[in-house]
């Protein structure tokens, strides 16, 4: 039997142990769970669970007192910020027998401030509740034989004395808050980033960085997974900067970073994952938000809708941007040397020279469309259902691309040629996501069973087309174009089920499908001045189609304990098993072997005093190909750069160690960790000379070894009730080496890397608020060489309106310069290039929105669970293809 169907047989096991669980009915006690009513004899009835809440890693039992005298009695509530409305997670919920003041249980609170206490004997007690930073809450009560099962309600606890001195409460959330397994930045906070997409988010969240392309790292490594609300979409598996693109800012609630995630997410994504939260509403009524925003680069109008009664509810989204005005220029030196023996047997050295230039400028247009639906059936029967569509029409330019070219042998002058050409880059397509969930939820608490699925396509039109020039005329000669097109389809099915075990143990399992369909059909023409194409196939200019079906099936398995006292172990283990066929246009196969992956997990942490927090985890990754880096389409747009990707790469594999520290003082919260990463087996460039184009052809194969240490730093400062700062440094020493014994193309380097961000907030008076923003991207070391730094900055204001339905606002952006200039450099035995790109980048831009209806609030919505595809490797030499594009 295959791994693969040992992994789906286990489907039977979990479907059993859901539904080998039935809610207790009236018979079992003769009365329902979670409420009130005469006491039954206690073997009449299940015991007690204990205090196990829904919060990730679950409670603990600090404090217990062993040996304590267990009952009947049940205690539950809610703990809300008294001033912000809004539930505390991880709030200390200690009950303590009034007689000899000691405690006997206790617990903390749940993502959405529950908590349960179970098995208390009966007698008088005090309950007191407390988190880092605010006051303490004491109730006193009684459990005894006719009132064992008390609700308290909600208990609102307030920030302390000291801490109100330091923080001004506004009623929204920190702008960056550490959890146990994730950093989130509230964008909603963000004023700056309003009237731009997510890449300009992104820029913002600590330990990311964006390039001039919208290319994402995660401390130094594009290898990650982008999901937007827990989903994955086949638009990111192709590209995740044209993701970014389709999804507004204006709609963007928080960002989490995952830097070590559990075996619960997929094996992939070897730096982490980064999972973006849009707004939802969860209000009764109907309701309508309008968001619009027009400046000197772009302008963008937003219109979503939701209506929620009873147990249904609906959304309705639709979103626009134009990106124009975005010019720029480009300069590139490239020198090629290649040794040979001439006819008479001498060794003699040919050289290549090219210097190019030319200006840039580009066009986009994105539209996002969404349509959402969720109903409870019941109290422990909830579906969800969602639809997303994306398209996307970008065009890019490069206009009077001249280059010139020498070439020389044993450094005596042969020949010299100009050429000229205007170059255009369409870039359209669609994507659909569609996703179908249901959760059952149980008395017990946290015992939970999911089933998930979705299908997901995204459509793409690439190539290129470029017009050869006479230099001295500009008159046209004649035309080359490419054009493919390429599809990138996945359809997942996913199950999970947890329980819990005792009052501080948690099991999770699960089992998984995705299959992917990816297709790439790829075409050259050429015509004279007269326009008409005709199709060509030739060595340097091929014509074939690509077809590529990944299958990966996966079980996971995962352990939660709190051992009291603070401490708390996540630990689990994944198996992943990848099926692969691929083949080109004429049948012929190419040959990729199955191989099957086991990628353990374990996250620790410790709480101290004073709300000090210390974590340890490690994990193991691998990052599959994405197409990209599959897709043998030529790009020769540019002759003396090509590329072409190759179908035949296997996997990275990535080990990843993180040591975390976080501490609050005096009105300042620290966040410090350390992490090393190892990558083996990586997928690096490989570039050669190629005669046919007369320049570097670069491909990809499996041959390099990359290694990270470094260190982030944050802090959120709140220097005034008004003023507040926060900023950090991502840093790490990079170091990269191919493997390759032949000296020619054997390469290695080494250096440091840095990231600074800062960001400021000052609340005036009447609704005026005012931000600032800025971001530095230091040096990149590549394996052969260095890509400049740039940094970026951005100063913005808004003013409520309407009694806060409404907001209008005003944002400068790269305001004190004419542009943003990158330049790069690489060198080899082969090869010595430069490069100068120019970004002219300043914008100035007036955003409003406003909320139409009147709405109630609803009860909170159940946590909902939805597939995460957290694979393919993204980035990469892309920000090198990019740069090519435009030299």
């Amino acid at each position: 039997m295959t791994p693969r169907y040992l992994v789906l047989g286990s489907f039977l096991l979990i479907c059993g142990l859901a539904y080998g669980q039935q809610p207790p009915t009236q018979q079992d006690g003769n009365r329902p769970p979670m409420q009130g009513g005469n006491r039954q004899p206690s073997g009449n009835r299940p015991q007690g669970q204990g205090n196990w809440g829904n919060q990730p890693g679950g409670p603990g039992n600090q404090g217990f007192q062993p040996g304590a005298q267990k009952g009947d009695g049940r205690i539950s509530g809610i703990v809300m910020d008294s001033t912000l409305n809004q539930p505390i997670e991880f709030a200390t919920v200690a009950l303590i027998n009034s007689k000899t003041n000691k405690p006997v249980d206790g617990g903390i609170t749940d993502d959405k401030g529950k908590f349960v206490i179970k098995e208390i004997a009966n007698g008088d007690y005090r309950l007191e509740v407390s988190f880092i930073g605010f006051g303490t809450k004491r109730v006193e009560l009684s459990i005894t034989d006719k009132k064992y099962d008390i609700h308290i309600g909600t208990l609102k606890i307030a920030p302390s004395a000291e801490i109100l001195k330091e923080v001004v409460v506004e009623g929204q959330k920190t702008l960056v808050e550490e959890k146990v397994d994730r950093t989130i930045y509230n964008a909603e906070n963000d004023i700056t980033a309003k009237g731009g997409d997510a890449t300009d988010v992104l820029k913002r969240v600590p330990m990311l960085s964006v390039d001039l392309d919208g290319n994402v790292s995660l401390r130094g490594s594009q290898n990650i997974r982008v999901l937007i609300n827990n989903k994955p979409s086949t638009i990111a598996a192709s590209s995740v900067a044209d993701a970014l693109k389709q999804i507004p800012a204006d709609q963007i609630k928080s960002v989490e970073v995952i830097t070590s995630p559990s075996a619960k997410y997929d094996a992939e994504g070897s730096a982490g994952i980064i999972n973006i939260i849009t707004k939802k509403n969860n209000m009764q009524g109907l309701t309508l938000n309008v968001d619009a925003g027009t400046g000197l680069r772009g302008s963008n109008l937003g219109l979503n809708g939701s209506y929620r009664v009873g147990k249904m509810g609906f959304s309705l989204g639709g979103f626009g941007r134009a990106g124009y005005n975005v010019t720029g220029i480009s300069h590139n030196e490239q020198t090629t040397t290649s040794a040979f023996k001439d006819i008479n047997g001498l060794d003699s050295i040919l050289t290549r020279r090219n210097v190019q230039d030319a200006t840039t400028r580009n066009n986009n247009l994105f539209g996002h469309y969404n349509l959402g639906w969720d109903y409870d059936i019941n109290k422990y029967n909830s579906l969800t259902a969602s639809a997303r569509l994306g398209i996307r029409n970008m065009n890019n330019y490069q206009d009077n691309f001249a280059t010139a070219s020498t070439t020389l042998l044993n450094g005596t002058q042969q020949s010299a040629f100009n050429s000229l050409r205007n170059v255009f880059t369409p870039n359209d397509g669609n994507n659909m996501d569609l996703s179908m969930n249901y959760q059952r939820t149980f008395p017990k608490a946290q015992r939970e069973f999911n089933v998930l699925a979705l299908y997901s396509r995204n459509n793409q039109t690439g190539g290129f087309n470029y017009s050869n020039l006479d230099p001295s005329t500009t008159s046209i000669l004649g035309y080359t174009k490419n054009v493919n097109k390429s599809f990138n389809q996945e359809s997942t099915i996913q199950i999970d089920y947890q329980e819990p075990i005792g009052t501080n143990q948690l099991i999770e399992l699960g089992v998984k499908d995705i299959a992917r369909k990816v297709s790439s059909d790829y075409k050259y023409f050429i015509a004279g001045s007269d326009g008409v194409y005709s199709e060509i196939n030739s060595v340097n200019q091929p014509s074939n189609v690509l077809n590529y079906e990944q299958n990966v099936t996966a079980g996971y398995l995962a352990y939660t304990l709190n051992a009291g006292k603070g401490y708390s172990l996540k630990a689990g283990s994944r198996y992943e098993y990848t099926t692969i066929k691929a083949h080109l246009q004429d049948d012929k196969p190419i040959d990729i072997p199955s191989y099957g992956v086991l990628v353990p997990s374990l996250n620790l942490s410790k709480k101290l005093a004073n709300g000090k927090t210390i974590k340890l985890a490690y994990n193991r990754r691998i990052q599959r190909p994405s197409l990209q880096f599959l897709n043998p389409n030529r790009q020769s747009n540019n002759p003396p750069n090509v590329s072409e990707g190759n179908p035949t790469l296997s996997p990275e594999y990535t080990n990843n160690y993180e040591l975390g520290y976080s501490t609050f003082i005096k009105g300042t919260t620290l966040n410090f960790s350390t992490f090393v990463r190892n990558t083996n087996n990586s997928i690096q460039s490989v570039r050669s000379i190629d005669t046919l184009v007369h320049g570097i052809l670069t491909t990809y194969k499996n041959i390099g070894s990359e290694n990270a240490y470094g260190f982030s730093i944050f802090a959120n400062i709140n220097i005034s009730n008004k003023f507040s700062l926060n900023g950090g440094t991502d840093t790490y020493y990079a170091v990269l080496k191919n493997n390759v014994s032949d000296p020619l193309y054997n390469a290695s380097n080494q250096g440091w890397v840095y990231n600074i961000r800062a960001f400021g907030n000052y609340n005036l008076v009447k609704g005026w608020a005012i931000q600032f923003f800025g971001f530095y991207r230091g040096r990149q070391v590549q394996l052969q060489g260095y890509q400049g730094g740039f940094g970026v900055y951005s100063l913005g204001f808004r003013k409520d309106i309407a009694e806060k339905k409404g907001s209008l606002g005003f944002r400068v952006e790269n305001f004190l310069t004419n542009g943003i200039t990158v330049r790069n450099s690489l060198s080899s035995p082969i090869l010595v290039q430069s490069g100068k790109n120019v970004m002219h980048n300043t914008n100035f831009l007036l955003t409003f929105s406003y909320r139409i209806g009147k709405m109630s609030f609803d009860a909170p919505r159940k946590r909902k669970k939805s597939i995460e595809n957290d694979d393919m490797k993204e980035g990469g030499d892309n920000q090198n293809q990019n740069q090519q594009n435009r030299n």
